[in-house]
């Protein structure tokens, strides 16, 4: 039977995409405010993670999960860990993942995998993403920390290495380590693929982690074309006990679009 603590859904406010009202460091207590007692974002590594584990100590917070650096965003990279030649890089990158990860105490890291860029060969992109995926299970293993990996719509991330969950997948069956699994992202898999509730079926054995945003703007969970509650439902009914993140843009100030939010405080 399930005790309240890990009862689903538990929800984590993404603290990238919500209460842009404030400043990143002011995000955690008005996160806290409103009833969030999990957050993820994408990078922390602007902030020493020491401050930023006083801000989660301060306000009774636990961090669940964050992504590797995405390398030059400018110059159209979202990640490195798949660019051939790159290897040190992506390790540097992993290595500052687990200093956080450990100050932090989160249990999750997202590998960012990388841009293929028309014309180059994806599966050597894809070699060569598999080969830091193992060197990264490797440094994370000793402290229980997992990796996911994410597949990302073209709507977002064009050419990214993964645009399917099944891309995500053969990557993860490749690794072939016991610390690996897939994020999956409401928001993107609706966009490239729907019939969301078989695909939960199906990748539920390495779902560790999940993401939500309305389809098609992106904004709180309780409009658009996706009908969340019969997916929170159907995630309680499978057993799912991770967590949730809300990875969404509010449609207007963070705090006004939270009324979806109040049953789950």
């Amino acid at each position: 039977m399930k005790t309240e603590e890990n009862k689903m859904p538990k929800f984590a406010a993404n603290l990238t995409m919500m209460f842009n009202e404030v400043p990143f460091l002011d995000r955690f207590e008005a996160a806290a405010k409103a009833g969030f007692k999990y957050i993820e974002f994408l990078w922390p590594y602007d902030y020493p993670a020491e401050q930023i584990k006083a801000k989660l100590d301060q306000y009774g917070l636990k961090q669940i999960l964050f992504n590797s650096l995405p390398g030059d965003i400018a110059a159209g990279e979202w990640g490195v860990s798949a660019i051939p030649g790159r290897e040190a890089e992506s390790h540097q990158h992993i290595d500052l993942a687990l200093e956080y990860a450990l100050v932090l105490q989160c249990p999750t890291v997202l590998i960012m995998g990388g841009v293929v860029p028309p014309g180059q060969s994806r599966a050597k992109y894809k070699q060569t993403f598999i080969d830091n995926l193992r060197y990264a299970s490797e440094k994370f293993k000793p402290h229980n920390i997992n990796i996911v990996l994410e597949a990302l719509s073209p709507q977002v991330k064009e050419n990214y290495l993964m645009k399917t969950q099944d891309d995500a997948l053969e990557i993860i069956e490749l690794v072939n380590r016991d610390n690996v699994f897939l994020q999956l992202d409401y928001y993107h898999a609706q966009n490239v693929e729907g019939n969301l509730a078989r695909l939960t079926d199906r990748v539920a054995p390495v779902m560790k982690h999940i993401q939500i945003a309305s389809v098609p703007d992106r904004h709180e969970p309780d409009e658009g074309e996706i009908n969340y509650q019969y997916i929170f439902d159907k995630l309680d009914a499978i057993g799912y006990d991770g967590y949730v993140g809300c990875e969404y843009k509010p449609r207007t100030e963070t705090t006004a679009g939270l009324a979806w939010f109040e049953k789950y405080k």
